[in-house]
């Protein structure tokens, strides 16, 4: 290593004198509208891509995603998390391009009205690999689920049961019996002591989230 001008390594090259790929972050944003969807950005050529951009100098990956929600979503706010790195040498054929995947859960009624949302099923034809970040992003959003409550906020501040597994329904793509979920669910609810009539039948307790953990066969349960 020079102790003088660039440092170099043991082979005497420095740091520049290798090839580097650009970098860029992609973030799936999933809702729940009737179905599970991700929402999808138009790109010049007419294809659809996850909101993405590229590290400028100096930033943060964070910072390089809050800009993409922002810039090509009109998201704010937006609470998200890294998934995966991908590393394909041929997953841009722009050039070699390392993607830093996210991940966002966001209630429908927080999404722009002019925004594009395509049902997670339907993403096969999405630019690059984004049908797999989209994969990714489905996985995670089903092993959170089953970690605790409705981390999405998809149900809204209160709910019924039956609101909770509608919803569940939706995002795991099946049903559950009414009862056994209740029970493998209950742990992570909060009684709010009110009551919301629907139809003829008896009243449907409230709750609200409860920061718990569910346990751990909750999970094996939702995702038999």
């Amino acid at each position: 290593m020079s102790t003088m001008g660039t440092p170099t390594d043991s082979t005497g090259k420095s740091l520049t004198d290798y090839p580097r790929p650009s970098v860029a972050v992609d973030v799936a944003v999933l809702t729940v509208d009737e179905v599970l969807k991700v929402l999808v950005v138009e790109r010049p050529d007419g294809s659809y891509a996850l909101p993405g951009t590229f590290l400028h100098p100096g930033e943060r990956l964070a910072d390089a995603a809050t800009r993409a929600l922002r810039d090509k979503a009109g998201l704010t706010d937006v609470v998200f998390h890294q998934l995966a790195m991908l590393d394909d040498p041929e997953r841009d054929d722009r050039g070699w391009v390392l993607s830093m995947a996210h991940s966002a859960a966001v209630p429908a009624a927080d999404i722009p009205a002019d925004a594009q949302l395509v049902p997670v099923t339907e993403t096969a034809d999405l630019a690059f690999d984004h049908a797999d970040i989209v994969r990714f992003a489905v996985d995670d959003l089903r092993r959170r689920c089953a970690a605790e409550v409705d981390p999405g906020g998809f149900a809204g501040e209160s709910f019924t049961v039956l609101d909770l597994r509608t919803l569940y329904e939706v995002i795991y793509d099946r049903s559950y019996p009414k009862d056994t979920f209740r029970r493998h669910l209950l742990h992570g609810l909060e009684p709010t002591g009110e009551l919301r009539r629907e139809g003829t039948g008896r009243p449907a307790e409230i709750y609200r989230r409860r920061a718990a953990p569910l346990p751990s066969s909750t999970a094996a349960f939702l995702l038999q």
